[in-house]
């Protein structure tokens, strides 16, 4: 599967992991609210299969717009986690919180609809609706964040770096999720505080950009295909010497590279194309 990798921060190298905690992984409170805001979309499905055509399909839509005021409510906040947590970041492009608001509002209306209480009711239904939403759940984030008074261009690319590199952890968190192991989950969680502990770093000091963007790319994208290259073969195979290797893999990443990065970016270009040939080499996983 892979060589596996010595040195003090690898198992048995005389340290189990990282010296220092991981950065926090930005998180998100109140989750809870939208799975009791999707709960509520029942009290229209269940209802609507007991009546006739017409109430059945408004109660299916009004279902529908429950669901989908939970699903938009959910990913806003996710959204507005990811913007408290970084330095430099641009306001949510589709403001998905405010959208949950006008579905939730929209979903009473209908509610209105199908006990044939005129028109009034209804709109009224829809307001209030709407306005407890904002009040529950909030607004999402309304101006960008760390950019004043700053190059709108460089701040532009900062901003794109770091939304790539997410991009890569996302990818990294779907596929490890087929090895079918919680223990790797969390494993990746961690890894993803660190790297996101670097895209902090960029967003505060962005030094020589395009050299930070090289090598994040390679650090995060050869991560990336190790993890789906892991994930597909364990998930086969269970083979517990491919997991130790994987493990030792990150472990090493962490700390040997990830603890460098600013010394990196700082140095000249030289020395960093030097660092992405040893970690381009170290990111080489055979079956």
């Amino acid at each position: 599967m892979a060589e596996r990798f010595g040195g003090k921060y690898s198992p048995g190298g005389g340290s189990s992991g990282p010296t220092s905690a991981p950065p926090v992984v930005p998180r998100v409170t109140g989750k809870w609210r939208t799975t009791v805001l999707f709960l509520t979309a029942f009290l229209f499905l269940f209802p609507a299969f007991g009546d006739g055509p017409r109430e059945m399909l408004l109660g299916l839509l009004a279902g529908g717009l429950i669901v989908l005021a939970a699903w938009l409510t959910r990913q806003g906040m996710l959204a507005e986690a990811a913007y408290n947590a970084r330095k430099l970041a641009r306001r949510p492009a589709f403001p998905r919180k405010a959208a949950g608001a006008v579905a939730t509002g929209a979903a009473l209306a209908v509610g209105g609809v199908i006990a044939d209480q005129g028109l009034v009711y209804p709109v009224l239904y829809a307001l209030v609706g709407a306005g407890l939403h904002l009040g529950a759940f909030g607004l999402d984030p309304m101006a960008d964040k760390g950019m004043e008074g700053i190059d709108a261009f460089q701040t532009g690319r900062v901003a794109q770096a770091v939304e790539e590199g997410e991009k890569h952890l996302a990818a990294m968190q779907d596929a490890i999720l087929r090895a079918k192991d919680r223990s790797l989950e969390r494993r990746v969680t961690q890894f993803s505080a660190v790297a996101r502990g670097l895209f902090r770093t960029i967003e505060g000091d962005p030094g020589d950009l395009t050299a930070a963007r090289k090598y994040l790319s390679v650090y995060l994208m050869g991560a990336r295909d190790a993890t789906v290259k892991f994930a597909d073969h364990y998930a086969q195979t269970r083979d517990a010497s491919a997991r130790a290797d994987y493990e030792a893999l990150l472990t090493d990443l962490e700390t040997t590279f990830a603890q460098k990065t600013t010394a990196f970016l700082s140095n000249n270009r030289t020395d960093l194309d030097v660092e992405i040939a040893v970690l381009r080499d170290r990111l080489t996983l055979d079956h």
